[in-house]
């Protein structure tokens, strides 16, 4: 691991700790969740990931033919892992079993737009390429 890679993921890893521990200790001395320590908890964890994954923050600029198949099948994956989980978080959070009875109008619309962004995105770029 060069200096630069060492320097990415001991940054990126005390910058999530450090969001994680403020966001617990709020929880614990105030019983309090708020969305943006929800929100910077997640992005600082991507932070992680990722320089874990490609040595940087960005991800490495210089992508060879399987580390470009390895982040394409890892983002298709993806996709669908969070198509799953927002069926899944809007379905938990609701309590109802069906679709009639669901109130959360945004939520119902996101799980929705999981199933045609795919698409979508894949018919403008077939036509690009026809």
């Amino acid at each position: 691991m060069g200096e630069t890679n060492r320097f990415a993921v001991i940054s990126s890893s005390a910058l999530f700790l450090a969001i994680s521990g403020f966001s617990l200790y709020k929880f614990l001395r105030y019983e309090q969740i708020d969305g943006a320590s929800i929100f910077f908890n997640f992005l600082a964890l991507s932070y992680v990931l990722n320089s874990l994954t490609w040595g940087g923050l960005q991800g490495d600029k210089n992508k060879d033919e399987l580390e470009h198949h390895i982040e394409t099948q890892s983002t298709k994956m993806s996709y669908y892992g969070l198509m799953v989980f927002s069926g899944l978080i809007l379905f938990v959070s609701e309590g109802v079993g069906n679709l009639r009875n669901i109130e959360n109008y945004p939520l119902l619309i996101v799980v929705g737009l999981t199933f045609v962004v795919q698409p979508f995105t894949a018919l403008i770029y077939s036509r690009k390429y026809k």
